[in-house]
């Protein structure tokens, strides 16, 4: 247990827990996306409901959800530890992860990705306080249901923006992320390294632009009435 914790502890490490949890994310954003593209099913969204309504009362979904808010956690304390050891590292001159790091690198490696970790946190408060706690804490109006909660916020400009610049970031955040995992868990390869590259960029540019087309069409839908 010792040699685990000495190990969870080191900067590669620490590294490797980023790693782990970013992937297991990246799985979770496909599927959630995949199942809030049921707000295209019908106009008066009934699939969708059927679908959030699935989702909030499955005893295994409720169960691998807690398991989510804790990689979530998990993953943001990971990503500032490493951003504040590289930061102390780089100020006083010392090696980190075997090597002599510049405050060039540091830039581009860590306080680029810290930036957008911050803005895609910060973006997801806000999904979270829209629409999880209304659903499962607070409790939606009478006659309300998820969907009309959707169509409420998306008509909003500000919220529109906001989910927009979000995703932006969530986009920059996996570009750099989906290949960085797969390299620090040594999954590389000059046979299957391109592919991985590939589907990075696809995974980064395809998954946010799907998320942003919900908000992108209900805010049409309602400015054209």
């Amino acid at each position: 247990m010792k040699w685990l914790i000495s190990f969870l502890t080191s900067s590669l490490g620490k590294k490797v827990v980023m790693s782990l949890t970013g992937l297991f994310l990246c799985s979770f954003l496909l599927v959630h996306m995949i199942g809030n593209l049921k707000l295209f099913a019908d106009s008066d969204g009934h699939k969708f409901n059927e679908y959030a309504e699935f989702m909030a009362h499955n005893p295994l979904i409720k169960s691998v959800s807690y398991g989510l808010y804790f990689f979530i956690l998990l993953h943001a304390f990971q990503g500032f530890l490493i951003y504040f050891t590289n930061r102390a590292a780089v100020g006083g001159g010392k090696r980190y992860s075997g090597k002599q790091v510049s405050p060039t690198e540091a830039r581009i490696a860590s306080r680029n990705m810290a930036a957008l970790g911050t803005l895609i946190l910060a973006f997801l408060l806000l999904h979270m306080g829209q629409f999880w706690l209304k659903a499962k804490i607070i409790g939606l109006a009478d006659g309300v249901t998820l969907f009309d909660e959707v169509k409420i916020a998306f008509s909003q400009e500000w919220v529109v923006i906001a989910y927009l610049l979000g995703l932006v970031a969530l986009s920059l955040h996996l570009l750099h992320g989906f290949q960085s995992a797969f390299q620090t868990l040594g999954l590389t390869h000059p046979k299957y390294t391109p592919l991985v590259k590939m589907l990075g960029y696809a995974f980064s540019i395809l998954v946010p632009l799907g998320f942003a087309s919900m908000p992108v069409y209900f805010y049409v839908m309602h400015i054209n009435g």
